[in-house]
């Protein structure tokens, strides 16, 4: 067995891989990651488990599908007792450290890593629980992050950023120097281009505005909205905002210019693995916790199975294997990444530990081998938004999203990949996919338990004010500087700079 090699886990938030030029976009400019794309394997129909923060991560660190462990929304606590891949990868000889954005929620907010960088922008308690007694008509967050969209000096995302870039390349630093003895799995996960949709004037000035596309598919009326996709409506406050195509543009323009932001740091990180002479020996891992539906359909924001919501870039670079770039387009998930990690730690040995992965590992498919591969991703939803659970089957071309009471929505990928014709009603196959969506998943059990345990976080919530909040501090004042027993939208709106007077909903 050749030496092991170091992990690279590099993360973007609310990063739709249709907006990169590595998946085929015109205009946005990313040229390191489209560099780390011609080095490695593009994974170019790879899914989100769970289109939301929390959900999405708990999911993807322990290569299980969210409602499996209890992880029905973006203020449910991930139980200790789950593995991560931090404590696989230790299991066999790793050390572990997590920069940046992962968003627990609860006491444990280390979950197998060794050391953590940094501390995290979001709340780690209940303040953001859901209410699904609310009904059809859920509140949320807003078109804010839309409306003030456009260009800034500072913001709290930036401030965030530029602060696990530099705890990430100092931990780079630190591995190559002080930690020479085991091999090392760095996770830098960034919260850009998550909404508000601003940037600062160089990342603004890289593009024309007139150049700027708009949506490919516009706004569809309230009432010709499938049953989830309404409930978003109201939830995301549509129906109290009037957003414009120039808010659609500029929001846009901001978001395409948060992605090169992303990118220089992609960059910046890619330039020091190699000046620490880690670069030929260090797997690098891009990827995203979900997409971003960017003013699609009328959308915004992630926690939708249309494609721009729910699929997100994956490229993976393995230096001990040069060869051109290759592409595969399998269908794939971020529960795959827990399995793909062990194969490429212990030279494909068997994982040792539970044994309850939901994913496999992904490295066949880098050798083009998709002779053993099932060729279907599960996603699915409970959280924010909604009132009732979501799940998605894509199955090869053919998507299934199963609305619990609601009728159902398929779509053939290859004939209609902008999602405008359902196609459940008449197709022979809707069955079948329905069978296997609803296999070990049950709506009526997860209906009680995702709202059992949203009362009973409400109630806590509501008698402990959100205290203790368990955040992580890596230094002093940490805990009045992020995102903490408030909401995301308010905290980032007081530190924006210049600031920008709220746009009141209208009424």
């Amino acid at each position: 067995m050749t030496a092991q090699p170091n992990i690279l886990l590099i993360m973007a938030d609310q990063m739709a891989p249709q907006v990169l030029p590595a998946y085929g976009h015109p205009l946005v400019k990313a040229p390191h990651i489209d560099a780390l794309a011609q080095g490695g394997t593009v994974f170019e129909n790879a899914y989100s488990n769970f289109p939301l923060c929390v959900p999405a991560r708990f999911s993807m660190l322990a290569g299980r599908y969210a409602n499996s462990i209890g992880a029905w929304d973006n203020a449910v606590e991930m139980p200790a007792g789950v593995p991560t891949m931090a404590h696989y990868l230790r299991s066999v000889g790793y050390h572990t450290a997590l920069c940046g954005k992962m968003h627990f929620i609860g006491p444990d907010q280390i979950h197998g890593f060794d050391e953590r960088l940094t501390t995290d922008i979001y709340p780690s308690n209940f303040a953001w629980t859901p209410d699904w007694t609310q009904g059809d008509r859920p509140t949320g967050i807003s078109m804010r992050g839309v409306i003030e969209g456009g260009q800034c000096k500072r913001s709290l995302q930036i401030d965030y950023d530029d602060e696990v870039e530099f705890f990430g390349l100092q931990g780079i630093f630190d591995m190559a120097r002080y930690k020479k003895d085991k091999p090392f799995f760095l996770t830098i996960s960034f919260t850009h281009p998550h909404s508000p949709f601003v940037t600062t004037d160089k990342y603004w000035d890289l593009y024309d505005h007139a150049d700027i596309d708009m949506p490919d598919v516009p706004a569809i009326p309230e009432q010709d909205l499938d049953a989830f996709s309404r409930w978003l409506y109201y939830a995301h406050a549509r129906d109290r905002h009037t957003v414009t195509d120039e808010h659609i543009r500029t929001a846009r323009h901001a978001y395409y210019g948060m992605c090169s932001y992303v990118d220089d740091k992609v960059g910046r990180i890619m330039e020091t693995l190699k000046a620490t002479g880690l670069d030929d020996n260090t797997i690098v891992i891009f990827t995203a916790d979900h997409g971003e539906m960017l003013g699609e359909r009328g959308m915004w924001y992630k926690q939708a199975f249309f494609e721009r919501s729910t699929r997100v870039p994956l490229i993976v670079r393995d230096p001990r294997k040069p060869s051109a770039a290759t592409r595969s387009a399998s269908l794939c998930s971020l529960v795959d990444l827990v399995p793909t990690m062990m194969d490429m730690a212990t030279d494909g040995k068997p994982v040792e530990g539970p044994g309850l992965l939901d994913g496999d590992s992904l490295v066949p498919l880098m050798s083009g081998d998709t002779s053993r591969w099932d060729n279907t991703v599960i996603s699915e939803y409970t959280g924010e938004g909604t009132c009732a659970p979501v799940r998605m089957l894509r199955k090869d071309d053919l998507k299934l999203i199963y609305t619990h009471g609601q009728p159902d929505m398929l779509f053939d990928l290859n004939e209609d990949p902008l999602e405008l014709n359902n196609i459940a009603a008449t197709h022979p196959d809707t069955n079948e996919l329905k069978v296997e969506l609803l296999t070990d998943w049950d709506p009526d059990e997860i209906t009680v338990l995702a709202q059992q345990s949203q009362q009973e976080r409400l109630f806590i919530q509501k008698v402990t004010g959100g205290e203790p909040h368990w955040a992580f501090e890596n230094r002093a004042g940490d805990e009045n500087r992020y995102v903490r027993n408030a909401g995301a939208v308010q905290t980032k709106g007081k530190a924006r700079l210049p600031y920008v007077d709220p746009v009141p909903f209208e009424r």
